[in-house]
């Protein structure tokens, strides 16, 4: 003890470099400690941590072990599962019955492409375990709530509040008690014996008192510990404060034909005042602020069936199709510029559309019967001009609904809405709403696209009534006109109000479309799935025209021509042509009978026609057109197809000899033009004849000989074509790379395209030039046709064409391109993006689409139907022309392109073998045959068969030689070529069947060498630009680290690690150059991405042992350690090499040493500028133990030791770190427990509730005297203290890095193996011992229960996730002030903790945050549920109990180490602190019952170490002891009694008395009777009775006096009791209680111990009420006590000589004089023992009489005490000490002098008297004076006896509380 006493002085004054280096001395050189100074190790061959060491070869090494176990569990850590990767094809979903193909047979190449990449399966690739891996770690909130279920409740006594009637009816038995107690004299046993006799034992343990061996018992105990306990501690443990994991890789999504918002409109009636006639209706969006028309037409007419029978002439029958009456539009980009238009037609009849809309008008139908001749003849003249002119319509009228109104509206109605819109309406309230309401909101929210606001998904189905349309105009019914009358609508002064509306009611439903609908229809007419029944009326997708581009790629087969003729100008053509309508054909040749049945139905009719008809204008030689015709195109164009116009004359008038149509003109557009589709704006010519022959492939602007055209041939007629195709790309650069691959596919030359002939000779620079043209095309093109573009360039890679006899190497032309593709997309479409930055158009291409051409299962051989798959693709090794004798030579030539890069060779046989793979030589057969001209022209040009080149290998060859502009663009999107390189290799090695191959010989040679080239320059690159640019640097390093994660999967693993290595040295060449935490931040998100492997324990060899190094070097850790008894010296060597970041250990557990290393660089409190990273670095280990923990491949024991095994390095880095940790010990306070069990009783024991513990010792002085648990100086080699002055410069970890550190330390406590952990506390020196057992220390407040209460304050503000929130908050309550800003700056630790010196310079801590959480409560609860804090409140209770249970674990073998060694029982003193410790945080019953059991059996292994050494740790387990036997649980009571009396028990059998053990009860029971609130001491009672029965029941002690001498100090006991009871009564009465508790310390005059403790409680019930000057007097008493005992026990000059010294503060300081030698001697055992009975004891109780006095403004009584105090530290030397002292002298002088001035006129305030026993001084006006003059108070007192001291002299004492209230 003495040394380490020395020690602990001696470290406290050190600073922290000089501890590590003591500390590290002895800590043996373990690598951790000297970290990249290769100081003091004696091995030679070590290396730094901050380098990588040279990775195992881990499939050599695989070989050269074979395992030892057969099967099972732990087989399976050996090596990847055989399943581990699949490639899967999966039928991509359709969303409809059929799937949408072209209905022609044989088409064009191009066109088979196109629907090969529609409909063909997606490849992907599936890594069976991947979501194991860390990156989808369970640990995340919603995935802990199902690993949490069925968690036993803990019981804590703090959450059990003992029910209130039970209580109640013990508390009046207790008053009737008390009320005997009261009349009994004191002591009198009568009625103790019959209160005791009277009360109920707890149930006994069995066996408690049979003599087994001690092995036996800790046997039986383990078991116990190990029964029922919980398998996963992560998933008790609340996640990490994380965003989204860097690791994840989530699966892209699916590509998918796109859809906006989608909105459902049901048109439900359509009345008009008269009927008459049948109306047809259209529905389209418009966007007005583009200008735009955003969907095609939805046509639909609500005709009864008796007026659609005034057309039946007309009418074939109706499809169900064209029957539809709701409509679903997708509009993409929602904004409130858009408008629903509703347009009406009506059957073509005489007269201008204003005549024809008059009867709508004037009729009403209440006037029917009125007017109804006239309605009859207007029915009958319809009915005529019906059966006439059935076919054509006019325009009729229009109204439009502006979408956000309904959108909004309906949103802020509680309920489905009807909405009335009638135009007086319109005029202001539809308008001003809108203004006030969406202007304002659209302003606040200007946001990337403005219109974010608009959403239509969530509002409220609305029903619309529309009653008022607008006649159209026959002038104005172009779309420029409807957009001006749109915009004039949202005016509040609309001209369209003055116009006459058509009176009818129109009703829709306006709803959000469901997710999937019934009976659904695509624009192509295809039937949505579900489509129960064919025979329901369905409802029309309509086809979305976005008002931007939107960038999706094409998924479905979609082709589609709509045709808007938009205006005729016939003004100039002579004869009669008035009434025109256009009639629309798409012919595929020049007959009239070539006209093709591909124009949609609009309404009531059939699906598809083979002509349309505009709409006609009366009277009008120049109409415009609002018409669309929707055409679905033939796949495969040719030449002859083309549209036709053909216009008419109507004569709406019947007369004799007229034709209803006259043909007055044509005109036509081709539909190809140089073989691509013509769209766009056309005004085109009018011929007045039928045109000649042939005429459809020349265009009409083309002068044809000898024909008529109107106005000489200038353009008449505009029209407007736009396509929605999947086939036609309408991007004039892709149409060329298209048609020249295809050219090349077919073989066809020479190839037309524009206008250019391509013979075959100048193809190659054609193609050459077409592929980086590619680079101009649009984007929206680009993306379109995306898949199929990517899947040709890979094809032109893996295939170079033979043009013309030689072989085409398009390599590098493709790679710069898809470079450009991708670089263009991530640019432009940055939304799209994932945190890595992984475009997702790009990644979901390669999951799904990608694959290695005629790689497909379906099609063995390439032929037509495979990837473009020909047979003019000759497939080359890499040398091209190479002579056939040289053929299977070794010089290697990397690339046609660069012919003179050379490497080394393996065998020929191999690279056939590699090059062509099996299955390829079955194909390249099935390829030949049909061929056989060109394969035999190949051979002999190249002396070889044709074979494919491996895309991963050529995008390695290219990437590696690519520079400047094109490197540059693929280290942008570096993730892209990485993917695609790891997709085509698991593609290869599947198809060759080498997925079970050994991985050395998987590839060849110069492919590691390019990817080991590739790694390296890009490591390179990520090293030289993280300043410069650091977003691409942060994309390039997690790209880099998810290849070799892929790799890892497939290739040679030692391979991957020296790439791994490659990385590591680069990272640390530069950090040594450059200290950057942003670099070393990167490396460690690279390291957490590798370490995401799903298989990442099997690639650490978990099951390999670590040998020695090959030349053993001494280690020098177990030369200094004690030499064990049994340890050989390599097997100390095995077992350090085990716990130490040892060379051995990091070459074999590859990837957890560079976890550990990074952990221990980090940390290292010198390594200043990591200090950001530690909760980085923390959670990377944190996460990977968390998912190690849940996986099931590790649920069996045995597994996870090994698991664990890996990180046992930890436990030391761990205890390196202590001093820097957050110290959990002070902020677990709110129990109150400042400086550990009799420190406390002071202010509070340890197990006050919150509303007692404003502990009157600050922390620092508490520990001083204590001495123990909390951080004595005296016992604790690396005690707390260093933690507030020392190390703190270093900074320390938050609360929250500490708590996960500590955390994965108990998971490897808990699942390392008990024997290696024996083992290798053997070789730990006592220090080392002695530090692992302060951070079990530590972990026990770390991880305390905090208690339901807790968790309700902690509802409030505490707990919040957000961290912004909480930022926001705290400012918020900054800014006020006062006490708030108090609480909320000292939660975050602003508030430096005061020197011990004046400890209550600050105010008491815990004061404040009482007074706080009301507010806290109030202001802001978040709403969580009952259950949701009882679930949190089990959790954590739980984990209490297993983190303790762990801690527990561990100490039994601690213990077990000492019992082997013989050499360390110096550190059982440490191993029963920590156990103290825990039984004096909050447990469960069920850990304590495991803690009492360690406990019973520690004390009867060795029974002297309590009893001889550690006799305070003896008192305070009596503390503990028994006030766990005053607990409300009869489990713990039961433990804590039989605990209790093994303890005297064998106290006795070691000196036949236990004066020991009685002193320390009694003193334990008086203290904890004295303070504790929530003491109920019928439980007590219980207890008391269970000790005496067994005593009772003890017969091997039966003949001797201890049964007597348990039952003396049982009554004793239960009189101290009786006493507690009626301070109880009194508890109210202050005053009574303090006079209760001064006779109580004067009936202990003969023991000191106990008088001391009862002294102290009197002070702290005093400063509790603020009654400073009385605390001070009571602590004057204890220190005169402590100074009497001491001076007889020690010589110590500059003691006090005893209590004679402390006259002049207190007179009535004598009483405390020792009652002479012949009542006490403190030699005697157990007298005089406690803490406060030392020179540090007594120097603390003197500070806080001094800081009592200053707070009671008593500065002359300060100056006395230290008077005292000055001469013990000037003996000691303490020079810091002395500072303080004197200052504080100085501020009370300083105040003497303040307040002698002031004080005269003050005197009549008070009355000085002397009472008859001795000198009470009282105050008059008492409190008035209070407060205003406290401080003058004492100043005042003229008659000084002791300077400014009221006199205590004998019983006054007791009246100070009554009549004496200062400050």
């Amino acid at each position: 003890m003495a040394e380490r006493r020395a020690f602990a002085q001696k470290i406290s004054r050190t600073v922290a470099a000089e501890v590590r280096k003591q500390i590290a001395g002895q800590y043996g050189g373990s690598p951790q400690l000297f970290k990249n100074l290769n100081i003091g190790t004696a091995t030679t061959n070590t290396v730094p941590l901050t380098e990588a060491v040279e990775p195992v070869d881990f499939e050599e090494y695989l070989i050269t072990h074979p395992p030892i176990v057969e099967s099972g569990p732990l087989r399976d850590l050996i090596e990847f599962p055989p399943d581990d990767i699949e490639v899967i094809y999966t039928p991509r979903e359709c969303r409809t019955v059929a799937q949408a193909v072209p209905e022609e047979g044989d088409t064009d190449a191009h066109v088979r492409d196109c629907v090969r990449s529609y409909t063909e399966d997606w490849a992907i690739v599936n890594r069976k375990y991947h979501k194991l891996g860390t990156g989808f770690n369970p640990n995340t909130l919603d995935k802990q709530k199902e690993r949490q279920k069925g968690l036993p409740k803990q019981v804590f006594e703090a959450d059990e509040m003992p029910e209130n009637s039970t209580y109640q009816d013990d508390q009046d038995d207790l008053k009737r008690r008390s009320m005997s107690i009261d009349d009994t004299p004191r002591g009198s046993w009568a009625c103790s014996i019959f209160d005791l006799k009277n009360s109920l034992p707890d149930a006994l343990l069995p066996h408690l008192l049979d003599r087994a061996p001690n092995e036996e018992i800790d046997r039986h105990n383990e078991e116990q510990r190990k029964a029922n306990r919980h398998r996963e501690l992560f998933a008790l443990h609340p996640a990490l404060d994380e965003e989204e994991p860097i690791e994840r890789h989530c699966v892209p999504e699916v590509p998918k034909e796109h859809f906006g918002q989608r909105l459902l409109v049901k048109c439900l009636s359509l009345k008009f005042e008269i009927e008459i006639e049948p109306i047809f209706a259209s529905l389209a969006l418009y966007d007005v602020k583009e200008k735009k028309k955003i969907s095609e037409n939805f046509f639909f007419d609500l005709n009864s069936e008796q007026t659609k029978a005034m057309l039946r002439p007309h009418i074939q029958t109706a499809a169900i199709s064209t029957l539809a009456r709701s409509a679903i539009f997708s509009i993409t980009y929602p904004s409130q510029d858009v408008f629903l238009v509703i347009k009406l037609e009506k059957v073509l009849q005489q007269g201008d559309i204003g005549e024809c809309a008059e009867p709508y008008m004037v009729f009403k139908e209440s006037d029917a019967a009125k007017n109804k001749e006239k309605l009859e003849k207007l029915r009958s003249q319809s009915e005529q001009f019906c059966q006439r002119l059935g076919r054509y319509r006019m325009p009729f009228a229009w109204t439009a609904i502006h979408l956000m109104n309904i959108v909004n509206s309906a949103g802020s109605l509680e309920r489905d809405t009807e909405l009335e819109m009638s135009l007086s309406e319109r005029k202001g309230s539809w308008s001003e709403r809108r203004n006030s309401s969406i202007m304002g909101r659209r302003s606040l929210e200007r946001t990337t696209s403005g219109d974010e606001s608009c959403s239509l998904t969530g509002f409220r189905p609305a029903t619309l009534t529309i009653t008022n349309f607008f006649k159209q105009e026959g002038d104005r019914l172009s779309d420029e006109d409807l957009y001006k009358f749109l915009a004039d609508m949202r005016r509040p002064s609309s001209v369209l109000r003055r116009l006459r509306p058509i009176t009818a009611q129109l009703k829709l439903d306006i709803s959000p479309a469901p997710e999937n609908p019934h009976y659904c229809l695509t624009p192509d007419l295809l039937q949505v799935k579900p489509y129960p029944d064919s025979r329901v009326r369905p409802t029309r997708e309509i086809l979305e025209f976005p008002a931007r581009d939107v960038y999706v790629p094409n998924t479905t087969y979609r082709n589609l021509l709509y045709v808007n003729p938009q205006s005729l100008n016939f003004a100039n053509r002579q004869g009669s042509a008035r009434n025109i309508t256009v009639k629309v054909q798409f012919m595929n040749g020049e007959d009239p009978n070539n006209a093709m049945p591909v124009i949609f139905g609009k309404s009531s009719c059939a699906d598809f026609f083979k002509e349309a008809y505009t709409a006609v204008v009366y009277h009008n030689r120049s109409p415009d057109f609002h018409d669309e015709v929707k055409i679905k195109l033939p796949a495969s164009l040719s030449d002859h197809h083309h549209i036709l116009f053909t216009f008419y004359h109507v004569s709406c008038q019947q007369k004799q000899n007229t034709p209803l149509e006259t043909p007055v003109g044509y005109t036509w557009i081709p539909m190809l033009q140089n073989g691509r589709l013509r769209t766009g704006h056309f005004c085109l010519p009018v011929s007045l004849e039928k045109p000649p022959q042939s005429y459809s492939v020349l265009s009409p602007d083309v002068p044809l000989p000898g024909m008529k055209w109107v106005d000489n041939h200038r353009g008449v007629f505009n029209v407007e074509v736009v396509t929605v195709s999947a086939i036609h790309t309408q991007d004039q650069y892709l149409d060329k790379f298209f048609a020249l691959v295809h050219a090349l596919d077919e073989h066809m030359f020479p190839v037309r395209i524009g206008d250019m002939r391509i013979m075959e000779n100048n193809l190659e620079a054609e193609l050459k030039t077409s592929i980086a043209a590619l680079n101009s095309s649009q984007l929206e093109p680009v993306v379109r046709f995306l898949h199929l573009l990517l899947d040709k360039l890979v094809l032109l890679v893996v295939r170079p064409p033979v043009i013309a006899g030689q072989i085409v190497n398009l390599g590098q032309a493709s790679f710069e391109v898809m470079a450009s593709i991708a670089n263009r997309l991530h640019k432009y479409l940055d939304t799209s993006q994932d945190m890595h930055g992984r475009n997702s158009l790009l990644s979901s291409y390669i999951h799904y689409v990608f694959r290695l051409p005629s790689a497909d299962p379906n099609s063995p051989s390439p032929g037509p139907g495979g990837l473009g798959g020909s047979v003019h693709y000759a497939t080359m090794a890499r040398s091209a022309v190479r002579p056939a004798s040289l053929n299977l030579n070794r010089s290697r030539s990397l690339s046609n392109s660069n012919p003179d890069i050379s490497g080394t060779p393996t065998s020929p046989d191999d690279e056939v073998r590699s090059i062509i793979g099996s299955k390829a030589m079955e194909r390249c057969g099935n390829r030949m045959s049909s061929h056989t001209e060109s394969a035999s022209f190949l051979q002999t040009l190249t002396g070889r068969l044709p074979t494919k080149k491996l895309f991963h290998e050529e995008l390695a060859l290219q990437w590696v030689v690519s520079s400047g502009s094109v490197r540059e663009g693929a280290l942008q999107q570096a993730w892209f070529f990485f993917e695609l390189m790891v997709k085509s290799i698991i593609h290869h090695l599947y198809f060759t069947d080498r997925l079970e191959s050994p991985r050395k010989n998987r590839f060849p040679e110069r492919f590691m060498d390019d990817i080991t080239a590739l790694v390296s320059t890009i490591a390179g690159d990520i090293v030289s630009r993280f300043q410069k640019d650091l977003e691409l640097v942060e994309r390039l390093n997690t790209s880099l680290a998810f290849f070799l994660n892929d790799l890892l999967s497939v290739m040679d693993r030692g391979f991957v690690f020296t790439l791994v290595r490659a990385y590591w040295k680069q990272v640390s060449t530069k950090l040594y150059a450059l200290q950057n935490p942003v670099l070393e931040s990167l490396r460690l998100d690279f390291l957490r991405i590798v370490c995401s492997h799903e298989h990442y324990v099997t690639l650490n060899l978990p099951c390999s042992l670590l040998t020695p190094p090959a030349s053993p070097s001494p280690s020098v850790s177990s030369a200094t350690s004690q030499s064990s008894g049994f340890s050989t010296h390599v097997q100390d060597q095995k077992i350090a090499n085990m716990f130490e970041l040892s060379v051995p250990f990091r070459e074999q557990h590859y990837l957890a040493g560079l976890v550990l290393s990074e952990l221990s660089v980090i940390l290292d409190p010198e390594n200043e500028g990591m200090f950001g990273l530690h909760k980085k670095v923390v959670s990377v280990v944190h996460n990977l133990l968390s998912s190690h923990d849940s996986d099931p491949r590790y649920a069996d024991p045995e597994v996870k030791a090994r698991v664990a095994m890996l990180y046992l390095p930890l436990i030391g880095i761990v205890m390196e770190t202590l001093p820097q940790l957050h110290d959990f010990t002070e902020s677990h306070n709110q129990w109150g427990r400042s400086g550990g069990p009799q420190g406390t009783s002071l202010g509070s024991t340890g197990e006050e509730t919150e509303g007692e513990s404003n502990s009157l010792i600050s922390q620092t002085v508490a520990m001083a005297i204590a001495g123990t648990s909390a951080a004595s100086p005296i016992s604790r080699p690396s005690s707390f203290l260093l933690n507030s002055q020392a190390s703190r410069q270093h900074g320390s970890f938050s609360a929250e890095s500490s708590r996960s550190l500590l955390i994965c330390l108990l998971w490897v406590l808990k699942n390392a193996d008990e024997l290696v952990l024996q083992k290798w506390f053997t070789d730990l020196s006592v220090l080392q011992l002695n530090r692992l057992l302060d951070l079990l220390y530590l972990c026990v407040s770390c991880f305390e229960y905090k208690g339901k209460k807790a968790f309700e304050r902690m509802n409030s503000l505490t707990f919040k996730k957000s961290k912004d929130m909480k930022a926001k908050l705290e400012e918020a309550i900054l800014g006020s002030i006062g006490a708030r800003q108090e609480m909320v700056r000292r939660s975050r630790g602003q508030l430096e903790r005061s020197p011990s010196g004046s400890a209550f310079g600050s105010q008491e801590n815990l004061r404040w945050r009482k007074d706080m959480t009301h507010w806290r409560q109030n202001s802001e609860k978040m709403d969580k549920t009952r259950a949701e804090l009882e679930h949190e409140a089990l959790i954590d209770g739980n984990l209490a109990t297993e983190a303790n249970i762990i801690i527990l674990d561990t100490l039994e073998i601690i213990v077990q180490t000492v019992s082997v060694t013989e050499s360390k029982e110096s550190i059982l003193g440490g191993v029963l602190k920590v156990l103290l410790h825990s039984m004096a945080c909050n447990q469960s019953a069920l850990y304590l019952q495991h803690c009492f059991a360690t406990q019973r059996a520690l004390v009867s292994k060795f029974p002297e170490l309590l009893f001889e050494e550690e006799t305070e740790q003896c008192a305070d387990l009596c503390l503990r002891l028994l006030r766990s036997c005053s607990s409300s649980i009869s489990t713990i009571r039961a433990h804590a009694s039989a605990s209790l009396y093994l303890l005297m028990r064998q106290n006795f059998e070691i000196g036949n008395n236990f004066a020991r053990v009685k002193m320390q009860v009694t003193m334990s029971l008086s203290s904890l009777v004295g303070t504790s609130q929530n003491f109920n001491e019928e439980f007590l009672r219980r207890s008391l009775k269970t000790i005496l029965t067994y005593a009772e029941e003890d017969l091997e002690l039966r003949e001797t006096t201890f049964p007597d001498q348990v039952q003396d100090l049982v009554f004793n006991l239960h009189m101290i009791l009786s006493d507690t009871v009626k301070m109880k009564e009194h508890q109210e009465d202050p005053e009574m209680l303090v006079d209760l508790m001064y006779r109580i310390a004067k009936g202990y005059q003969t023991s000191p111990d106990l008088r001391l403790t009862w002294l102290q409680n009197m002070a702290g019930k005093h400063s509790e009420r603020n009654n400073h000057a009385e605390a001070a007097q009571c602590l004057v008493h204890s220190a005169a006590l402590v100074a009497e005992y001491l001076s007889m026990l020690e010589d110590r000059k500059y003691l006090p000589v005893g209590c004679v010294t402390f006259q002049n503060i207190s007179s009535n300081v004598l009483e405390e004089s020792a009652v002479s030698d012949d009542v006490v001697s403190p030699d005697e055992e157990g007298i005089c023992s406690g803490k406060y009975f030392t020179e540090i004891g007594l120097v603390g109780l003197l500070e806080q009489a001094a800081s009592s006095f200053s707070m009671a403004g008593m500065y002359e009584a300060v100056n006395e005490v230290y008077k005292v105090l000055i001469p013990i530290h000037e003996a000691n030397r303490d020079a810091k000490k002395l500072a303080t002292i004197h200052g504080k002298l100085q501020e009370a002088f300083g105040k003497i002098v303040h307040q002698s001035t002031g004080w005269e006129q003050e005197l009549h305030v008070f009355q000085i008297g002397h009472a008859d026993e001795g000198g009470v001084v009282a105050a008059a006006d008492r409190d008035a004076a209070v407060h205003d003059h406290g401080e003058q108070l004492i100043a005042l007192t003229p008659c000084r006896r002791g300077p400014g001291a009221p006199l205590l002299q004998g019983q006054s004492q007791r009246r100070l509380q009554g009549s004496v209230h200062f400050g």
